[in-house]
This record gives C-alpha cells, sequence and structure tokens, in this order.
C-alpha cells in the first residue's frame, strides 16, 4: 500500500479523533456560545423565567441553600412562594394545584443554580496542582464549568411544549353507539382520568343519562343531588348491569381486578394510558371495546350520537333506592351522623380534601361534592399525609372557595403542624377529624384474624389544642354537644371566613359501615 495513503488515513482518524474529542468535551461548543464569567446572573433566573412562561403562580418549598437562587428569582417574577413545614406537604401542595389549573414539576442539577464566581470557588482546587495529573484534571474542571455556562444567558424559545392526548376513531365511537342504544341496564364507572382537560366529562354525563359511580376525583362531577349518581351497592349493580363503562376506570384491586364484572355484560373501556386500558383484561375480565383515547371527549361524542336516547328511568331509580343508610354507634357520636351533618352544611363552593382510611372512606360514600374538581384525594393507593398540602394549593387556587379537610386521627399526625403555614400564609382552611383513637381500617380486620389490636391503638388527643397553638381555632365536640352540632359547623365556617383556619376534634364511636373495606 501507498505510503501516502497509510499516512492519509492516519491522520484523518487522528483528525477525527480530536474533532470526537473536542466535541465529547464541549470545545466545539464554547466556540460558538459564550461564558460569561463575570456575570452575576445565576440559574435560578432561568428556572424563574421558565416558571413564569409556563403560567405558574406558586411555588412550594422547604427552604435550603441549595434552591435559594430559585426562590429569591421567582419572588422577583412575582410569583408566590410559599414555605412550610414539611417537605411532603409542598409535594402534596403542587399537587393539588396541578390538579386544579395544570401541572409543573422541575429537577435540575445545583451547580448551575448559583453564579458563575461563586461555583468557580467551588470548583478550584485549593492548592496549585503539581504534576501532569493534578494539572489536567484542573483544565478538565475548568473546562466542565465552561460547558455549564456556555451561552446560558442566550435567548430561547420557554413556551410550554405541545402535549399529544389520544382519542377514540370514528368507528370506535359508533360502535359504542350501537352497544349502548341497545342496553337495558347500562352502568358508567368514572375514574379521575375524566376530570382532565381539554374535555372533562360532566356536560356528557346528564344528557346520557345513564346511572354512575363516580370514583377518586370525578366524585362531585354530577353535583349534589343527581339522580344518576350512586353512591351505594356498586357490586350488586355490576352484576345485574348489561352494559358497563369504564370510563377512566381501572380494573385494579378496587374492582377486584375486574372479577365484579359480569361476564354476560358488554364491557367498554377508555383510558389514554394503554397498559391501564388493558389491566388484568384476559384473566378476570375481557373489553367488548378497549379504546385507548381521552375519556371526557368519548363521553362528550357518545352524548352527542346518542342525542334523543334515554336510558329506562326504572333502572337509575332502582339503584338510587339503596344509597339510603343508616348505622348506630354505642359511644361518642355517629360519625355517619356528623358527616351527613356537615354535608348539608357544606359551601356551594366547597372543595374536600380526603386524608385518612376509614373515616375518609365512610366520608366518600356519605359527603357529596358540588361540582366537578371539588373531591381531592390521594388515589388509589391510599396515601396519607395529602391533608395540609392539598389543602394549602386549592385554597391558594380557589381563594373564594370553602376548603375542608377530613382527617382519620392517624392521618392528621402527619401534617397538623400546617396550620401554622394556613396562619402565615393566610389561606383559612376547616379541618374535620374524626378522632376515634385508633387506625380503624386496619384494626377491623386484623382483631378478628389475629386476635390482637397491637399498634392499632391510638388516644383522644387533644388536637384542638394543637391548632389554637399554631394559630388557628379548635373545638373539641363530643356526645354531649350533639345537639348543638349544626351551630358549631356554622361558627367554624364563619371563623374561617374571617380569615382563621379551625379544626373541629369530633370524638367518634364505631360503625360496621366500613366492614369488609381493603386494608392490605
Amino acid at each position: 500500500m501507498d505510503i501516502s495513503v497509510v499516512l492519509g488515513c492516519s491522520l484523518g482518524a487522528a483528525l477525527g479523533g480530536v474533532i470526537l474529542a473536542s466535541y465529547q468535551l464541549g470545545l466545539l461548543y464554547q466556540l460558538f456560545h459564550k461564558t460569561e464569567r463575570q456575570s452575576s446572573r445565576h440559574g435560578g433566573e432561568s428556572v424563574a423565567d421558565v416558571l413564569r412562561a409556563h403560567g405558574i403562580r406558586f411555588v412550594f418549598t422547604l427552604v435550603g441553600g441549595h434552591i435559594s437562587p430559585i426562590l429569591v428569582a421567582c419572588e422577583k417574577l412575582g410569583i408566590h412562594i410559599v414555605d412550610t413545614r414539611h417537605e411532603a406537604t409542598a409535594v402534596f401542595a403542587a399537587d393539588a394545584v396541578a390538579r386544579l389549573s395544570g401541572p409543573v414539576f422541575i429537577e435540575f442539577p445545583i451547580d448551575t443554580l448559583y453564579p458563575y464566581h461563586v461555583v468557580e470557588k467551588e470548583f478550584a482546587p485549593k492548592n496549585t496542582p503539581k504534576g501532569l495529573m493534578g494539572k489536567m484534571i484542573a483544565w478538565y474542571l475548568r473546562n466542565h464549568l465552561s460547558n455549564l455556562f456556555a451561552g446560558a444567558w442566550e435567548t430561547r424559545d420557554l413556551s410550554p411544549l405541545p402535549v399529544h392526548i389520544p382519542h377514540a376513531t370514528e368507528d370506535e365511537v359508533q360502535r359504542c353507539v350501537e352497544l349502548v342504544s341497545r342496553a337495558k341496564k347500562p352502568v358508567i364507572l368514572l375514574g379521575s382520568q375524566a376530570t382532565l382537560p381539554p374535555t372533562p366529562a360532566d356536560d356528557a354525563l346528564e344528557s346520557l343519562g345513564i346511572p354512575c359511580f363516580l370514583g377518586g376525583m370525578s366524585r362531585g362531577m354530577l353535583g349534589k343531588n343527581s339522580s344518576l349518581h350512586i353512591r351505594q351497592n356498586r357490586r350488586d349493580a355490576l352484576k345485574d348491569a348489561d352494559l358497563v363503562l369504564l370510563a377512566g376506570t381501572v380494573c385494579d384491586f378496587r374492582l377486584s381486578y375486574g372479577r365484579v364484572l359480569n361476564r354476560r355484560s358488554k364491557i367498554i373501556a377508555v383510558n389514554r394510558d394503554r397498559s391501564q386500558l388493558l389491566k388484568n383484561s384476559d384473566m378476570f375480565w375481557k373489553p367488548t371495546v378497549a379504546i385507548q383515547g381521552d375519556a371526557g371527549s368519548f363521553l362528550l361524542r357518545l352524548s352527542k350520537a346518542l342525542k334523543g336516547h334515554k336510558c329506562p328511568e326504572e333502572w337509575p331509580r332502582s339503584l338510587k333506592e339503596g344509597d339510603a343508610i343508616k348505622e348506630k354507634t354505642e359511644r361518642h357520636l355517629n360519625p355517619l351522623s356528623v358527616l351527613h351533618c356537615v354535608d348539608e352544611l357544606l359551601a356551594e363552593d366547597s372543595i374536600i380534601v380526603a386524608d385518612g382510611g376509614d373515616f375518609v372512606g365512610s366520608a366518600a360514600y356519605i359527603m357529596r361534592p358540588r361540582g366537578p374538581l371539588r373531591w381531592l384525594d390521594p388515589g388509589a393507593f391510599g396515601t396519607l399525609g395529602v391533608g395540609g398540602g392539598f389543602a394549602l394549593g386549592a385554597k391558594l387556587c380557589r381563594p373564594e372557595s370553602e376548603v375542608w379537610i377530613v382527617y382519620g386521627d392517624g392521618s392528621l399526625g402527619y401534617s397538623v403542624a400546617e396550620f401554622d403555614t394556613f396562619t402565615r400564609h393566610k389561606t383559612p382552611v376547616i379541618a374535620l377529624v374524626g378522632n376515634d383513637a385508633c387506625w380503624s381500617q386496619i384494626s377491623r380486620e386484623q382483631v378478628p384474624m389475629l386476635g390482637s389490636n397491637v399498634a392499632c391503638g391510638l388516644a383522644f388527643t387533644d388536637y384542638h389544642i394543637v391548632a389554637d397553638g399554631y394559630g388557628g381555632k379548635g373545638y373539641l365536640i363530643g356526645r354531649e354537644d350533639e345537639s348543638q352540632l349544626d351551630d358549631i359547623i356554622k361558627k367554624a365556617q364563619k371563623e374561617c371566613r374571617e380569615g382563621k383556619a379551625v379544626l373541629l376534634n369530633v370524638l367518634i364511636g364505631k360503625t360496621n359501615f366500613r366492614e369488609g373495606s381493603i386494608s392490605v
């Protein structure tokens, strides 16, 4: 082979290696993007600019030096900084705001947050490096720093990225129209997904006239007194139904993985996520039609295509008859009576936050959210501790609304300190605490199954005094106050309107209303 060819190949390979190394080390990028070493600007400003461009009004935080540049920059741009007493509360508050207005969660490296000269001091070696290796490491660190800040303050497009939402096809909608029009006993199971923008499902449900069981955040979708909203005896209704429409509802443990569905029923499943759409299918249940698409827009298109069609009226009427349930309790206040009383006195603009087990499970059947997005709960896995954060976010998003937290006495321990946050940030809410001195949802199964109440017992603690200490107002309510319950609740509502966060520490007794509920 000609020596010139060999040299040419070698030089070409060497040149390619140099270019590749320059690219990997960021040297090529630095040729076209300036590193402004004297600038006092910092990465917190960039974060704040992006948040403002996305319409963010609140940033929730537990303060720390690693995020101070973000907080200061956001404050300068008029973004409201809300500091909490626990970092978990900050996350839950952001979650609530995301549900009520739109989500943004961010993460970023700390070494881009402070100005160049501050970060340079941290990167610079304390002593002058000696030897070839020390000098190479020092050069690498300086180069890495230059890469971090190269072009940092150049103008960029900060507008939100487009979001792709799947939709049902015309053929899928038409097939479902045919199935629904032939059904005599149809039922809709509505999940939280049906509340998502751009098309919440509330406008379509009354038009369809099909009885509905509402789960998760879809509670409230039908308002307070809809004849279509069925709250009790879901298992029996599913056995009798000849068509079930799963609108954003998933066949997980809440539906016994699909085993509660009648195998003779026609099943229409609609979900944005294909893995959730078909969860446990062909094992315990099988969809007649499975649609990967937005539940809200699907229901709207279905109702328009079925205009003039009505479900036989005797079917929802027969299901509605099972909703009236009364229970007795031997000691303290009847929790069901307390919940019914609060429900009757709820303001029409109320938002209900659910944080607990047994007491909250009862509330989910009894309390009637007055409209869409007026019920916030942690979702399928019942994460405890969301109460303070969800209520904080909800009150900031809807300051005119009366925000209630329905707490179990166990879950209250996670976020009762946020009464300090409610006071400092002038976000008055009302906390209803079902205090039965027990982790009752666990105890209900543990005691008969294993013969011990170990680790389930709590005390009838004076939580109302804790609220007083944090600047709120607390009330202790026992059986002797039963005749005055309406008046106490109205007084709490009045104090909340006047700017005081209120805690109602209600001593409740035991009932069998929740017998058979899931605790594992």
